[in-house]
């Protein structure tokens, strides 16, 4: 008897020789999934994910996010960079003022679509 988590194998040895060339034509270069890779890495941090949605709703300073998420402007700043680095948000200057805001609409439909997949029943 299988338990339940197992997952299920493939019992055959055919391989689709037409599936995996027209996969293979379409794979992104290597590059692509690196940058990918180092994306989705940023999002795996509750406070990088926590600015998102605030920046989502309206741009922001960092004196704002660091008293929204009742953290040090230092550590606001610290999470802003590695979400700038892989180009999530961008930011304005405004005199003495630095303004955040998601980089594009792209960052924001990732972002919904992360949290309608895991509200999903």
């Amino acid at each position: 008897m299988k338990e339940k988590n197992e997952m299920p194998q493939c019992d055959c040895t055919i391989i689709h020789n037409d599936v995996i060339d027209r996969v293979r034509g379409e794979m992104p270069a290597a590059g692509h999934f690196y940058d990918l890779s180092e994306l989705f890495k940023s999002l795996g941090d509750q406070t990088r994910l926590k600015i998102l949605f605030a920046l989502s709703r309206n741009e922001m300073c960092v004196c704002d996010i660091a008293a929204l998420l009742d953290m040090s402007q230092s550590a606001i700043s610290h999470q802003l960079r590695v979400l700038r680095n892989v180009r999530l948000v961008k930011y304005n200057k405004v005199g003495k003022v630095v303004y955040y805001t998601l980089d594009d609409n792209h960052v924001n439909e990732i972002f919904k679509q992360g949290l309608d997949h895991v509200a999903h029943q």
